[in-house]
Order: C-alpha cells, then sequence, then structure tokens
C-alpha cells in the first residue's frame, strides 16, 4: 500500500514538472495578429513521416489546405521527422506527387528523433515498443511548439493524452489504420501466420498464446489511448468497425473518406486495347511489408505461364511507389530477385518515386490495375487506378472490397481476389474480355469514384474537425 502511494505522488510530481515545462514553452512562442486581426488557433498536426509521399500524406495536405482555405486565422504547423530535407523541399514534393498548393505557408518542427517510431529499433513487442516510442517522439515535438489544436494524422493514438492532459489541447485524430484490430487477434488466435505474426511463433502453441494475452492487453490500453481524442475521424467503413470496437462506440467515429485526385485522373482519355501494343498491369502502392508486392510478382507469374509466347511479348507489370527508406529499398531488391528467380524479370518494371505527371501517363497507358494487401484500411491506389480508366484486382477484404470496388448503379466496377492463382485467373479473365466489356466496366468505375474526391474530403473533414475550432 505504501509503494502504491509512493508511485502515485512519483507520478503526480512528474506530471506537474512536465506540465510546467510544457506551459514554459508556450510561454515563449510568439503570438502575431492573423491577416484579420485576430489571434492566430495555431493547429499541429503530428506526422513524422510527412515527406513520404504515401496516401497518408494526401491526407495531411488536403486537411491543412481545407482549414487554411475556411479559417484565415489559422497557423498550421507539422511536426516532422524528415530532417534531411527543409520545409520548401517536402512542399515542393507534396505540389509535384499530389498536385496539391498551400494557400498559405505551413511551419515545420523537425523531431530529431524519429527512431522511436520505427519497427526496426523493437526486434520484439514492436507494437508496444512503437506506441511507448511515440509518446517520446510526442514529448520532443511538445518541448519544442504547443499548438492550441493537435491532430494526430498518422495513427499515433499514444500521443493524444499527452496534448489533451499535458498542453490543454484540443485533440483530434485521422485514423488510416489501427495499430491492432480484431483481424489482427483472430489471426493469431487461429495460429495464421503473416508478416505480423512470424512463423515459428504461430506454430508454437504457448508462444501463440502468450503473443495472444499481449496482443489483448495491448489492445485495451490502446483503447484507453484512442478514446482521449475529441474528434475521431477514420478513413473507411473497415477502419470504422475496428475503432468503434476496440475505441467504444462513445468516441463517435466520423468516416471521412480519403482525397483521391479523382479530377486529374477521370480527365485522362480512355485509349482502347486495340490501340495498345503492350497490355500493361500497374500497382500503385509504396513498398511497404503489408502491401504485399511478392503476391503480385507471384500472381504475375502465375499468368504468364498461362499465355502463349506471343501474348508474352505484349505484357508488363509495372510496381509503381515511393521508397521511404533503406528497408523498402531493400524490400525493392527482393523482389527484383524474385522477380528474376520466377522468370519474369524482363517483363517487370518497378517505377520508384516517380513525379505525379509520371504516374498519370503509366495509369492512362494500363489495362489492369493491382492491389494485394490483405485488409487495406482504404485504398487510394485502387481509386485513382478505377479513375484513370484501368479494370481494377483489388484484395478481397478490408476498404476496397466494403467501400470502393461495389457495383455502382448496378454496374460492376472491378474485380477482387485473395491468391496467387486468383489473381492470376481475374487478370487472364480481363485480358480475354472484348473491348466493349471491359470498356462498361472502366465507365462504370470511373463514374463511382467521385463520392472519393477530394471536394468529398474537404466538405466533410471540416465537418467532422469543426468542434476543434468552435
Amino acid at each position: 500500500m505504501i509503494l502504491l502511494v509512493v508511485v502515485v505522488l512519483l507520478a503526480l510530481v512528474l506530471f506537474m514538472a512536465l506540465r510546467r515545462k510544457v506551459e514554459s514553452v508556450r510561454s515563449f512562442q510568439p503570438s502575431q495578429p492573423g491577416p484579420d486581426g485576430k489571434k492566430p488557433i495555431t493547429v499541429g498536426f503530428f506526422h513524422p513521416y510527412c515527406n513520404a509521399g504515401g496516401g497518408g500524406e494526401r491526407v495531411l495536405w488536403c486537411a491543412i489546405r481545407a482549414l487554411q482555405t475556411r479559417y484565415p486565422h489559422i497557423q498550421c504547423v507539422v511536426y516532422s521527422g524528415d530532417t534531411e530535407a527543409t520545409g520548401n523541399d517536402i512542399i515542393e514534393k507534396a505540389k509535384q506527387r499530389f498536385n496539391i498548393t498551400l494557400p498559405r505557408p505551413v511551419e515545420f518542427v523537425f523531431l530529431k528523433n524519429r527512431f522511436l517510431v520505427e519497427a526496426k529499433t523493437y526486434p520484439f513487442l514492436t507494437l508496444l515498443g512503437q506506441s511507448l516510442g511515440s509518446m517520446l517522439l510526442g514529448m520532443e515535438a511538445l518541448f519544442k511548439y504547443v499548438p492550441d489544436v493537435y491532430i494526430d494524422t498518422m495513427g499515433y493514438a499514444f500521443t493524444l493524452p499527452l496534448f489533451r492532459f499535458l498542453a490543454k489541447c484540443r485533440v483530434g485524430c485521422y485514423v488510416h489504420y489501427p495499430t491492432i484490430s480484431t483481424d489482427m487477434l483472430s489471426r493469431v488466435a487461429d495460429r495464421t501466420a503473416s508478416y505480423n505474426n512470424q512463423g515459428f511463433i504461430a506454430r508454437n502453441p504457448v508462444l501463440s498464446k502468450l503473443k495472444l494475452l499481449y496482443y489483448k492487453a495491448f489492445a485495451f490500453i490502446y483503447g484507453l489511448m484512442g478514446a482521449r481524442s475529441d474528434v475521431v475521424m477514420v478513413n473507411s467503413s473497415w477502419t470504422f468497425g475496428h475503432i468503434n470496437d476496440i475505441w467504444g462506440s462513445s468516441t463517435n467515429p466520423s468516416i471521412v473518406y480519403p482525397p483521391c485526385d479523382t479530377k486529374e485522373f477521370t480527365s485522362l482519355q480512355i485509349i482502347p486495347d486495340e490501340e495498345k501494343s503492350i497490355k500493361v498491369i500497374a500497382s500503385v502502392a509504396q513498398f511497404r511489408p503489408e502491401k504485399d508486392h511478392t503476391l503480385q510478382v507471384k500472381s504475375f507469374s502465375a499468368l504468364m505461364k498461362k499465355l502463349s509466347q506471343e501474348e508474352k511479348m505484349k505484357i508488363r507489370l509495372e510496381l509503381i511507389g515511393s521508397c521511404r527508406n533503406v528497408g523498402d529499398e531493400s524490400r525493392v531488391a527482393d523482389l527484383r530477385a524474385l522477380s528474376s528467380s520466377l522468370g519474369v524479370a524482363d517483363h517487370v518494371d518497378f517505377l520508384l518515386n516517380i513525379p505525379f505527371e509520371d504516374l498519370k501517363s503509366h495509369l492512362a497507358g494500363a489495362t489492369i490495375g493491382l492491389h494485394s494487401m490483405w485488409n487495406e484500411h482504404f485504398g487510394i491506389g485502387v481509386v485513382e487506378c478505377m479513375a484513370a480508366g484501368n479494370i481494377i484486382v483489388a484484395h478481397n477484404s478490408g476498404g476496397p472490397k466494403m467501400d470502393i470496388v461495389v457495383p455502382y448503379q448496378d454496374q460492376q466496377t472491378g474485380f477482387l481476389a485473395d491468391s496467387e492463382e486468383g489473381y492470376a485467373d481475374t487478370m487472364m479473365k480481363i485480358l480475354q474480355m472484348t473491348s466493349d466489356e471491359r470498356m462498361k466496366i472502366r465507365l462504370a468505375a470511373r463514374s463511382s469514384v467521385e463520392r472519393f474526391s477530394e471536394k468529398e474530403f474537404e466538405k466533410t473533414f471540416l465537418a467532422a474537425s469543426e468542434k476543434l475550432f468552435d
């Protein structure tokens, strides 16, 4: 009992000391009137990988643009771990990659300890390590700049209580993918090997039980942390279900579909397949392990085995995506080696970190769009392919299954698959269709994606986040 009292007292002393430190930082921050004469409301966006060039970064920049456009007295600050780039470099990349121009400048607060949230830092208990690491990174952010409103746009729920209780900020979050989901718990319980459940654990009943206990305990704490948010936004029906289960229905999550540049892609002319000398199968995704590019390469190899020698010469796989770090580059090297071992290297192109205009050009020339992530939270790359006129083959799970590749006005908009043979058979089926059959699916898919436009995102984001700025 005495020990418990001592621990509680020490915790209170530490809490008060940290709060004084945060208030000290806030007191030294300059505060200049905005263009309308009002004191600006500062909004801090926690996005340590804001220069990565993926779908999450598109959400960040579109959210900032929406707030700047609606609220002239808002000053946006981005907490970034991209210390190798300048603020101007990051803004320029956002413009090139996403075709996004911000109405006003953004301030950057650069964090030196981003390694604290990287998976490679924690060989064991990775989820817990990254989450606790995010709290330390969040403390670094607070000690450098204290905003009035804090919005986490990368899924670091453990930072939410820091900004709410230490800095007394209004707190919001946009959840792309729950750190832990009931699906992950099921895979461990069923002893299914996957990228987040290594084979030696799945094969061992004792280790599986221990991991399940760890996951359940982590899910409970994760729910407590997430529920500290004043506003919760999620990117899909799939994410909504998991956040609602783990954080509790009292958090009242709002579904805010991520912004997809449908206008740019739907403006592309659909090229009839008979005018294409090469049939291109295009994939748009960052080279992260969960995107499962390995399944794409193996499925493409299985497809090639079904084609005649003449047909093989007229088909290519284009893997388009950004490389964030050495780990991503290593995965690309492994995929090149896999392509070579399967005998399809001469038919596979790796297009890394390409500009937005090049992305449009490649998708305009593609016939099939490919997506392979199990339980993808949403799937911006899926929407981009459909908007560009590609016939999509997406994974039969998550956001693509629940929100995107669904019938539109009773018309088919694409296909779903979940195995090497399933993907290969589906791609073969598409290639064997008549041009008119393919065009019918393309047009239905293109019409269906308007609900994922940047305009729709801005409208729903502003409505959901309004409580933070009342």
